[in-house]
């Protein structure tokens, strides 16, 4: 079949239709944002110009326009379906830990309780629930009962831990974490297969109810994230146009993200600004409003499946009943500073700690970190009624703000109220039960702020949001009652004698802890903006915006002063993610000839030939060398550009060709260009491959300075960019020599880049 002719015959362009694989990328690689947009593109005008020729292809094109509104619905659903059943799952096994409920074992203590007939302030001493010691011996009393109690919250705590850890090892490795860090890699166009698949997200939302049921300092929120970038992922499926496109996908993925904040807290619009300001590398205003819609459907959702989690639309609900004074910005300031310095603190811990993990023998046995680690935080924080309740559980205690009816040791005060007017109740003297809890909060405060070092990167789902606004919720209670007892007994100071008199409500500590609360989790992960609004819309407190804009921005700086990274983008970069932070700015004087390669010495540029390589001579050079692409050029000798062809295009043309195309033989000679070049004709059959070069690949000359460099690959997205010298091709730089450089300027190790 290959000899005597040398016809058309015997020529062909063997991806006229397209193969399946090709345009794909492979594991651990970074997309081509460029080819997937003008893709999109290509589909859009396609689509547009077909539906002027018939109605079916009228009502396809509208099909086709709102098919993003379609699946942000159907996110919206799912998300907030399965943020509905954990929240319910985590809260019964938390509660599981001290007891059960005799009506029904299904029943949380709270909903246990809702029948009872007990007063308001004995309302968590219902005789339908029986705690542990309760149930086995017969009664609640004695040091016997205390430590049965005890031992039943230790073995709870180990048993939900132990099992979430194995499911994780077992099925669903990716399921670990708060898997935020590897979202905001994926959305800048990494691809990593299987972290937003159906095992993940059902692993997660299993592991995740036990990880939090077992009492481990780590919250849901981050997790609660990941869960609906799955979501988004699996129902992506359903839809050609975002099944088939890599950019598409991860605008839709940047909206599943503004949904899994906005069930994490109730947030809508902070879920939005903490996608768009936080996770997002890319985000053009319609994927804007379609966030907004999936973060409105996720939340309403959550709220139909789960209404008895709180009876109003926030998590956290307060009313202070006065507003704040200009004075009290010096407080707020320090919980910034505070808030600052703990998140610094935290993320040089943390990292070294989990580097520690990845280098030594330690990160060789999971389970048994997650067994001692669980256990310590069990036995540590079943003696404080602080460290024993749950995270969010303990912030809502933080938050209030004392009334008539609270019986929380918090509210114990020496009381007066002649001076009563409706629910105010004015600054008074600490009873014994403030005292105490006091010293019970220290305890806390320092056990929180160290565990939650050794638990954050365990082998578990783990979130940071609600640690974090715990430790800066309990620093801020502690100064706000600090403030409101300086307050009572030196009214008569500077400081206080112009607005506060004996006898008013001056000082509201539930606002110290709530400020805390931001300045905390902003100095962990350097958010603003996104920040103040999700405590907004989180606690329902309009006015108190300028306190929360203080302390986060203050925390912000305080933290960027000893380290520029937030907990997030440190984790990428422990991981070597290949992620080009949009935010820092490049401001070295290097070009592009300093960085591309081949370096001087190094061997020459791996090329491909546009006409005069035969099959062999490409498969030789694939298998020689792991390069993602080749250059294309004219010759070996001019080295003139042509374009550049991708190495997994080239592998599966290659095969397809040798399986369906009859004569295609390893001497066969591969060409990219429109006609085939001249040859004997006792030749074998051409194959063509035009159809998979790339004929506009991004160029920069060899004197172009890095920073123009720099913001080609940062704006545009790209994976590798050519370098030529008065039109000839000199050499390539990709992403991952841009961030080695990077790296290498910034006086850290540029080999800690893994991945392309």
């Amino acid at each position: 079949n290959g000899g005597g002719m040398n016809g058309t015959s015997k020529m062909m362009d063997f991806l006229e239709e397209p193969l399946p694989g090709v345009g794909t990328y492979e594991d651990f690689n970074t997309i081509d944002w460029v080819r997937e947009k003008s893709r999109d593109r290509d589909r859009h005008r396609e689509i547009t110009s077909r539906s002027k020729e018939s109605t079916w292809a009228l009502i396809h094109s509208v099909s086709d326009a709102f098919s993003g509104w379609l699946l942000m619905l159907l996110i919206g659903l799912l998300a907030g379906s399965l943020a509905g059943l954990i929240d319910i799952s985590a809260h019964w096994m938390t509660d599981l830990k001290e007891g059960v409920c005799l009506a029904g074992f299904w029943f949380n203590h709270e909903h246990c309780c809702w029948k009872s007939n007990t007063t308001f302030t004995d309302r968590d001493k219902c005789p339908e629930w029986k705690s542990w010691s309760q149930l086995i011996l017969g009664h609640g009393e004695g040091a016997f009962a205390y430590i049965l109690n005890y031992f039943m919250y230790v073995i709870w705590a180990l048993l939900f831990s132990l099992l979430a850890v194995l499911l994780v090892k077992g099925f669903a490795p990716y399921a670990c974490g708060s898997g935020i860090p590897e979202i905001k890699t994926i959305l800048s166009g990494f691809i990593i297969r299987g972290y937003l698949g159906k095992w993940t997200l059902i692993i997660k939302t299993i592991t995740l109810v036990l990880a939090v049921s077992s009492g481990l300092s780590l919250g849901k929120e981050g997790p609660l994230v990941h869960v609906a970038c799955c979501c988004g992922n699996i129902l992506c499926h359903l839809f050609t146009k975002y099944r088939k496109n890599e950019a598409k996908r991860r605008e839709v993925l940047s909206a599943a993200a503004a949904a899994g904040v906005s069930v994490a807290f109730g947030a809508p619009i902070g879920g939005v600004l903490f996608s768009l300001e936080e996770v997002s590398y890319y985000f053009p205003l319609k994927t804007l409003w379609r966030s907004f819609f999936a973060a409105l459907v996720a939340a309403f959702t959550l709220r139909s499946i789960n209404p008895f989690g709180n009876s109003r639309l926030v998590l956290f609900y307060v009313e202070f009943h006065m507003p704040w004074h200009l004075l009290e910005l010096i407080p707020f300031i320090l919980l910034g500073i505070f808030g600052g310095l703990w998140g610094a603190f935290f993320i040089r811990s943390n990292i070294a700690w989990c580097r520690r993990r990845k280098t030594t023998k330690l990160g060789k046995y999971p389970v048994l970190e997650v067994f001692v680690v669980t256990a310590i935080t069990a036995i540590l924080a079943f003696p404080n009624e602080y460290t024993r309740m749950s995270t969010s559980e303990l912030i809502s205690e933080l938050f209030n703000d004392c009334g008539i009816l609270d019986s929380s040791k918090l509210c114990e005060y020496v009381n007066d109220f002649n001076s009563t007017k409706g629910d105010d109740l004015p600054d008074r003297a600490a009873g014994p039960g403030v005292y105490t809890a006091m010293w019970q909060l220290a305890l806390a405060l320092i056990m929180k702020v160290f565990i939650t070092i050794f638990t954050f990167g365990m082998k578990v789902p783990s979130g940071l949001f609600i640690p974090s606004m715990a430790v800066g919720a309990i620093a801020g209670r502690l100064l706000g009652v600090g403030m409101e007892q300086l307050a009572f007994y030196h009214h008569d100071w500077v400081i206080f004698s112009g607005w506060c008199s004996p006898g008013a409500d001056c000082i509201t500590p539930g606002l110290y802890a709530m400020v805390g609360a931001a300045a905390c989790l902003g100095g962990v992960t350097r958010m603003t903006v996104s920040l103040v609004v999700i405590m907004f819309e989180l606690t329902g407190g309009l006015e108190y915006i300028v306190p929360l804009m203080a302390a986060a921005m203050t925390s912000k700086w305080v933290a960027d002063a000893i380290g520029r990274e937030g907990i997030y983008d440190a984790h990428i970069r422990l991981n070597g993610y290949p992620f080009l932070e949009a935010k820092e700015e490049f401001s070295h004087k290097t070009l592009a000839m300093d960085v591309m390669r081949p370096r001087r010495n190094d061997p020459p540029l791996t090329v491909i030939t546009q006409d005069s390589m035969t099959v062999e001579d490409v498969e030789a050079i694939i298998n020689e060398t792991t390069y993602s692409g080749y250059p294309v050029v004219v010759s070996r000798e001019s080295q003139r550009l042509v374009g550049f062809v991708l190495r997994r295009d080239l592998i599966i043309s290659i095969e397809n060709a040798r399986k369906k195309q009859d004569g295609i033989v390893s001497t066969s000679i591969i060409y990219f260009t429109d006609h085939s070049p001249p040859l004997p004709p006792s030749s074998p059959s051409m194959l063509k491959l035009r159809s998979i070069l790339d004929l506009s690949p991004f160029t920069v000359t060899d004197q172009t300075p890095m920073e123009i460099v720099v913001d080609i690959f940062r704006k545009l997205g790209l994976r590798q960019c050519l370098v030529t010298h008065n039109g000839k091709l000199l050499g390539i730089i990709t992403k991952k020599d841009v961030l080695k450089h990077i790296a290498q300027l910034a006086n850290q190790d540029p080999d800690s880049i893994l991945f392309n």
